[in-house]
């Protein structure tokens, strides 16, 4: 019975741990979604990302222009399809792939 007993007791710790562990950790990651949220609603930050993506399209077309100038037509249509993408994407539609448009 005694085996029992402390089989029943340990069982019941359990349930009660993970109970009690998975509400703590669900509110935690609540708060750290709401965190993460109002940073990335933050002004400063948005016109962070959006500048450092706009500087980051302006070099990768620079590089374009400085690897293509030296490899001539040798450069794949993919990556001129991917730049000229990028380039327009830089001329007013304001977004990028992480998500820093305009607001």
């Amino acid at each position: 019975m005694t085996a029992m007993r402390y089989r029943l007791t340990f069982v019941v710790g359990l349930a009660v741990g993970y109970v009690l562990g998975t509400r703590a950790g669900r509110e935690r990651y609540e708060q750290l979604k709401k965190s993460a949220l109002q940073i990335s609603q933050n002004p400063a930050v948005r016109n962070t990302a959006e500048s450092a993506a706009q500087q980051s399209r302006q070099f990768a077309d620079k590089a374009y222009h400085a690897v293509s100038d030296k490899v001539g037509d040798h450069v794949p249509d993919s990556v001129t399809q991917r730049v000229r993408s990028l380039r327009e994407r830089g001329n007013g539609s304001g977004g990028d792939d992480w998500g820093t448009g305009n607001a």
